[in-house]
This record gives structure tokens, C-alpha cells and sequence, in this order.
């Protein structure tokens, strides 16, 4: 069985270290790219589900403007004049 020495604890810890340093480096290069990439994707899955919508609401008015042009309603026979009566006391 081997036994732990100091020198060793010290090159793990050092090595440890470094590699924060290096990931935390890397990051910091990396970051932008990655961000602009996730907002460029973002940006295109919206404009996609607006352009999908766009499509429905106008598929849907085009067949609303044909069921209203194809059934008009009957005009209702003028029986009278409203009148408001007032209470007098």
C-alpha cells in the first residue's frame, strides 16, 4: 500500500487549481459564442411560430369572410318605435 506525501497533495492540489483556472478561461472565451447561438436560435423559432400563426389567423378569417358571405341573415320586420317611459311619482 502506498502512502500519501506531501509533495503529492501539493501536485494534486496544483493540478486541481489549474484546472479551474483553465475551464474558468475557457468559459469566458466561450460564453459569448455560446450565448449569441442560443439567442440566434431563439429568434428563429419565433419568428417560425409567428409566421405560423400569421397563417391560422388568416386561414380562419378567410373561412369566417366565407360562411358570412354565403348565409346572410334575414332582415327583421320594423313592428314599432322604442319608447322610454319615465315613472311619475
Amino acid at each position: 500500500m502506498d502512502t500519501a506525501s506531501f509533495s503529492g497533495f501539493l501536485r494534486t492540489l496544483f493540478i486541481i487549481i489549474l484546472s479551474y483556472y483553465a475551464i474558468r478561461f475557457l468559459l469566458r472565451l466561450l460564453a459569448p459564442v455560446l450565448i449569441q447561438q442560443v439567442v440566434k436560435k431563439a429568434g428563429e423559432n419565433l419568428y417560425e411560430q409567428q409566421q405560423r400563426q400569421q397563417e391560422y389567423y388568416n386561414n380562419q378569417a378567410n373561412h369566417q369572410q366565407a360562411d358570412t358571405t354565403s348565409e346572410r341573415p334575414k332582415e327583421k320586420k320594423k313592428v314599432g318605435e322604442y319608447i322610454d317611459f319615465e315613472e311619475i311619482d
